[in-house]
């Protein structure tokens, strides 16, 4: 009797197992992203507001790069300096990830201006819902905020409440812990993420200021919350991520008024990247909209190891380097080709552990090459546009512009990247070849000084797929229409 009970029970646990496990493979789940300019997302004027034209919006991208190449060439630090320790992932003996990947859409921002891609974020309990610039250059996650008693707002007369803005209310949530600015999170692991030495009591929040390159800054506290995500392969469940560090900002100056906030997805300890990733399989993964696809067309921010990737076919991969150029993911770039030809560009260029090197940056437009490399691929595009007429255009950084009348993509040679280890990333020409203006297009390449690292921008990123494996530390890539069809086939 007792074995036969046994038996049943046994194959009663097996068969709900089996059903599980059948379970996660059925569907995906989704959230829902607004573009900036949809009704529930612009709210009285806090957009940075679309551009007039084609010629407006490229000079707002190349504004909004300025800027942020400002930011990175502050905040890069190299290894022959005092950078952050990097980050390691431990998975102990379990190298079988079980997991359930998150998707988080991305829309094009282009019509703001940006030059980003935003995510939803729902934080606090019950959540709150919010939308974020998702930024592979920031190891910050915050958003505007309301949290009274404040020694921020004691100090700097915090603005009153805008009823107007989309705001988290930390009071309402009972999972909102603040750091204590005594604490060794507050004074070591988070120097590095801008929180402040001031420290008036032993239970004062642990605050943070984060300034960028244009005046802009975003000052406030560090706090625990509560993250609610969504389960890529169960419809309709949500997977609630605990004492996940948030910044709760309370002043917000200058261009960071316009927008909820930012999720960082750079790499370091505390980011939100390399928080939910240990949760799904220490890897996410994202696949850009080309930069002037329509607004009501989203793609999806993935954290999980049964992603899309597993369904592309023609994935390559190559070493991801972590921890070099803190929170920046590089790459170890061996040269670029034309055509198929190589072109004569001196080694140090690509040396991460010099001067020199390549990142992967979703917050950077344009594909920016330090002057070593962007003279020779200029050089070897030009002869195949020279029956073109060049025209100047009122963007300085775009110095080779043509009038496109009779222009075909196929006059254009594949430009390549080619990695250490073999891998080859061959953009579309699109993707460096970009309208400018009506019946304008301009090679898609920004010149920076040398030495400097060279930054491949969202715009050349585009239209594929990218899996950044933080334990295995590969990037894996492959073309992609970035549809979430294309993941079921």
């Amino acid at each position: 009797m007792s074995l036969l009970w046994f038996l049943q029970s046994f194959f009663l646990f097996s068969s709900f197992l089996a059903s599980a496990s059948a379970n996660t493979d059925d569907d995906a789940a989704q959230f829902e992203m607004f573009h900036r300019h949809a009704p529930q997302v612009y709210k009285n004027g806090t957009t940075l507001g679309p551009p007039k034209s084609q010629l407006e919006r490229v000079k707002q991208l190349v504004h909004s790069d300025n800027a942020r190449q400002q930011m990175i060439s502050h905040r890069l630090v190299k290894r022959s300096s005092h950078r952050r320790n990097a980050y390691e992932f431990q998975d102990g003996n379990n190298n079988n990830y079980n997991v359930q990947p998150v998707d988080i859409p991305m829309r094009s921002a282009a019509d703001t201006g940006a030059g980003q891609y935003f995510v939803s974020f729902r934080v606090g309990s019950p959540p709150q819902k919010f939308v974020l610039i998702a930024d592979t250059g920031s190891d910050v996650t915050w958003m505007n905020c309301y949290y009274r008693p404040s020694p921020v707002c004691h100090r700097e007369s915090c603005p009153n409440l805008d009823v107007t803005r989309r705001i988290f209310h930390a009071s309402r949530s009972p999972t909102f812990k603040t750091i204590p600015c005594v604490s060794d999170l507050c004074k070591f692991d988070l120097s590095g993420s801008f929180s402040m030495d001031y420290c008036p009591t032993a239970l004062s929040p642990c605050e943070f200021e984060y300034s960028y390159a244009d005046g802009s800054r975003a000052l406030g506290i560090f706090a625990n919350e509560t993250v609610t995500v969504g389960l890529e392969l169960h419809k309709h469940r949500k997977k609630k991520l605990h004492n996940v560090l948030i910044g709760c900002s309370q002043i917000n100056e200058g261009t960071v008024h316009a927008f909820d906030g930012v999720m960082g997805l750079g790499y370091s300890k505390h980011s939100f990247a390399v928080r939910v990733a240990k949760e799904f399989g220490y890897m996410f993964s994202y696949c850009l909209v080309d930069h002037l696809s329509p607004s009501n067309f989203a793609n999806y921010l993935s954290f999980g190891r049964q992603s899309k990737g597993s369904k592309l076919h023609n994935m390559q991969y190559t070493k991801l380097i972590l921890g070099v150029i803190n929170p920046f993911y590089a790459v170890n770039v061996a040269g670029i080709s034309i055509g198929g030809t190589m072109l004569k560009i001196p080694s140090e260029v690509w040396d991460i552990e010099g001067n020199g090197g390549v990142i992967i940056d979703s917050g950077t437009s344009l594909t920016a090459l330090t002057e070593l490399a962007y003279k020779p691929v200029i050089a070897a595009l030009d002869p195949h546009l020279k029956n073109f007429q060049k025209l100047d255009i009122d963007i300085e950084e775009l110095n080779y512009c043509f009038n496109a009348t009779g222009f075909k993509e196929s006059l254009v040679p594949k430009l390549a990247f080619h990695f250490a280890d073999g891998a080859q990333f061959v953009p579309p020409v699109k993707s460096y070849v970009i309208d400018a203006d009506d019946g304008v297009k301009c090679l898609g390449f920004t010149s920076i000084k040398w030495p400097g690292n060279s930054i491949i921008g969202n715009i050349m990123q585009q239209n594929h797929f990218w899996e950044f494996d933080l334990v295995g530390k590969k990037l894996g890539f492959a073309p992609s229409s970035c549809t979430m069809l294309e993941s079921k086939v």
